[in-house]
């Protein structure tokens, strides 16, 4: 049997009977519900709005300072809301189930040495609840795994593929410096989801980190101009110098809009944003789909 760096023995990899949810109303949340009771679990999932019922499913009103302690009986937790909160909710419970799958970010390594403060205390955060949740689970005998998305899109409730979409069908165009062509992997909310179920059955996974990125390596201007023509009717993409770019944004900031596209983020559109998805792929047979939306996947 594997064991952690405790010598503590790690459960064998199995279906639960019963696992836990944080974050299931949520667009990856949601799509790990659907599979987990698609095979048969029972599932407690908890949300700050009220939810449909469905056969297998128990919502919780509320969220982590709600939750409490954690019963006997639930053998695997996913958490698929903000890592930092769940890691000190993790940490501070006295019993602990065989299984946490928890998906972070991989902004843990883009935010590091951003030139934003609060960009680096993104990353700061993301880092120190990694470490958190691993330590508290090597202390327990919880095997943990952490899934580190890159861009997510497809319930067209993102806040980036699906903003750019909503102000180009608004406008009927959308407009992008030309130094717009960073390297970009785009990831489907299903591939998230079907990489928590094959990673929490995988032992290999155990006390590691994995990027999930998307299956496909696209530029920046690229990936927005399949966006673009996702739209009923599709919309146009004007690639315009970066110091024309740089003097329209500075009007738009002057007007109170676009205040979240500062310079940090228009030298992050140059930068190649790539992670290796081989481990993934190694260790719980990841293969993540092609870059190919259609407009409801980005809220059209």
């Amino acid at each position: 049997m594997a064991r952690m760096s405790n010598d503590a023995p790690l459960p064998t990899p199995s279906s639960p009977r019963h696992a836990w949810v944080f974050g299931g109303s949520g667009q990856i949340g949601e799509r790990v519900l659907d599979r987990l009771l698609a095979r048969g679990v029972e599932v407690t999932a908890w949300s700050r709005q009220p939810q449909a019922p469905r056969p297998g499913l128990t919502w919780r009103a509320g969220g982590l300072s709600e939750a409490g302690t954690l019963p006997a009986g639930v053998e695997a937790v996913f958490s698929c809301g903000p890592l930092d909160h769940f890691a000190r909710w993790f940490a501070g419970q006295s019993g602990a189930p065989a299984r946490v799958v928890a998906f972070g970010s991989t902004s843990v390594e883009v935010k590091a040495d951003s030139a934003d403060a609060g960009e680096r205390d993104v990353a700061r955060r993301l880092a120190e609840a990694e470490a958190t949740l691993f330590a508290a689970a090597a202390a327990r005998g919880t095997a943990a795994t952490v899934l580190r998305p890159t861009l997510v899109y497809g319930a067209g409730r993102d806040a980036t593929l699906s903003v750019i979409a909503a102000m180009a069908r608004r406008h009927g165009r959308f407009v992008l410096p030309r130094s717009a062509a960073g390297l970009r992997q785009p990831v489907h909310v299903d591939d998230l989801a079907d990489a928590a179920l094959a990673a929490w059955t995988s032992p290999a996974t155990y006390q590691h980190a994995y990027a999930v990125g998307g299956g496909e390596v696209l530029s920046y201007d690229q990936m927005v101009a399949r966006v673009l023509q996702a739209l009923a009717p599709p919309a146009t993409l004007h690639r315009v110098p970066t110091p024309l770019f740089t003097g329209m944004l500075r009007i738009a900031h002057a007007a109170g809009r676009l205040r979240g596209l500062n310079a940090e983020a228009l030298r992050r559109m140059r930068a190649d944003l790539v992670f290796d998805l081989a481990p993934a792929r190694r260790d719980f047979g990841y293969a993540p789909r092609g870059f190919a939306p259609g407009a409801a996947e980005v809220g059209a």
